[in-house]
């Protein structure tokens, strides 16, 4: 079975307790510390590589992105999925090629960018040229940014997702849906929904699976979380306290 087919089958056939949890490595060292750690595929996250690339959010050139992702691919025997945000501009084939290249069987895809949520019906259609030109060689993770866009009602995200599902999406991403909602975003969403989730905050993967989850990431919380213990461990070398 190859990766992309084994990733696939990691979101099927899931007990409602039993979500798949997807750590977020932002490079080499960090890959191999969730694989050791019995995880079975990782989601890298934009903003964390950003991070440790030296950029903001959102700001990292496309060429360096896929060069960080392919190294993190290198660097384990897992299936990586990696966030190129909104495709960095690139047409759906050249888009497929280089995640491709880079070695990993899916993809975060965000349908919104600076200006704004993108229009449904345009970003399904390029979801459909992405999936056309991707076969089953990738596993499309379609994110939905209403509720960080400031539209709060259930029914938009809901409308979204059956859009990007019958445009080809393996998977719906509606990312900080409220947790009180997630029971209504699954009755109505066909397929895996994946849930953001904070390190060490809020409910427990098992509880988000209950309510709905079928997959958990993290965005950048692992790195972040990861730099805040090298800022604590920096400040006592420097015998001052931590910010």
């Amino acid at each position: 079975m190859s990766h992309a087919a084994a990733f696939r089958a990691l979101h099927h056939g899931r007990v409602p307790d039993d979500p798949l949890v997807l750590p977020g490595p932002w490079d080499a060292a960090s890959a191999r510390v969730f694989v050791e750690a019995g995880f079975p595929a990782l989601a890298t996250p934009s903003a964390g590589v950003a991070a440790s690339l030296g950029y903001e959010d959102g700001q990292t050139p496309a060429d360096e992105m896929f060069a960080a992702v392919a190294r993190i691919v290198r660097a384990v025997d897992v299936p990586v999925s990696a966030d190129v945000e909104d495709g960095y501009g690139l047409a759906p084939k050249e888009l497929v090629e280089r995640l491709l290249d880079a070695g990993v069987v899916g993809c975060n895809l965000e349908d919104s960018t600076d200006e704004g949520l993108k229009d449904p019906a345009e970003h399904a259609a390029w979801l459909a040229e992405v999936r056309e030109e991707a076969g089953d060689r990738l596993f499309l993770n379609a994110r939905i940014d209403t509720f960080i866009r400031g539209v709060d009602d259930p029914g938009a995200a809901i409308e979204r997702a059956a859009a990007y599902v019958a445009a080809g999406a393996d998977c719906v991403y509606p990312i900080a849906a409220p947790t009180d909602l997630l029971p209504l975003l699954r009755s109505g969403i066909q397929g895996p929904v994946n849930v953001f989730a904070r390190p060490g905050q809020g409910p427990a993967p098992a509880e988000l699976g209950g309510l709905g989850a079928t997959r958990i990431t993290f965005g950048p919380g692992l790195q972040r979380h990861a730099e805040q213990s090298v800022r604590e461990a920096a400040a006592g070398l420097a015998g001052r306290p931590a910010e």
